[in-house]
């Protein structure tokens, strides 16, 4: 069996995102070997109109389902969409997804008041995550989006997101 046909299996069957080194041992294949089958699968899945698609948050990927058939697979797995996020809450999470790793502080710095509520929203959500704590005094978590919010809006990774306007003084 080839390598890109073995590393397709390895991340079908993954319960959460893997790091090319993990798919090289279980393999006992050169990881340079596993990161060229990756991109051989997600070219394949890119230019075959496929259904699912490889996702990289940092060194870690995963086998998801394409962004254009998430309606359909909620409606076959009978799952329900909360409702829409608030405007606050949709601020917090460009700064976050936008400047991360970001603290509480920055957000609030940014959206210019308490951002509490709306990051323990995103969080329960799952499109928010500690990814850290901040190296000074009272040591702040850190926060960064996750493979949910990459999921949600349709993204393999944080490069695709829309570049920002820059801000026009008046």
């Amino acid at each position: 069996m080839e390598l890109e046909a073995l590393v397709e299996s390895l991340l079908f069957v993954a319960d959460q995102a893997v790091t090319p080194g993990q798919l090289a041992k279980a393999l006992e294949a050169e990881e340079v070997a596993v990161e060229e089958a990756l991109s051989a699968l997600d070219a394949g899945y890119l230019e075959g109109g496929r259904g699912l698609r490889l996702q990289r948050k940092g060194d870690r990927v995963q086998l998801v389902t394409a962004p254009e058939s998430g309606s359909f697979v909620q409606r076959f797995l009978g799952l329900e969409l909360s409702g829409p996020l608030s405007q606050a809450a949709l601020e917090a999470l460009a700064i976050v997804a936008y400047r991360q790793p970001v603290t509480r502080a920055q957000v609030e710095a940014v959206r210019g008041v308490n951002s509490d509520g709306v990051l323990r929203t995103l969080v329960g959500r799952g499109l928010v995550e500690e990814v850290g704590r901040l190296e000074q005094v009272g040591r702040p978590i850190l926060y960064g989006t996750t493979f949910e919010f990459l999921q949600q809006f349709g993204l393999r990774s944080v490069d695709e997101l829309p570049p920002l306007e820059e801000a026009s003084a008046s």
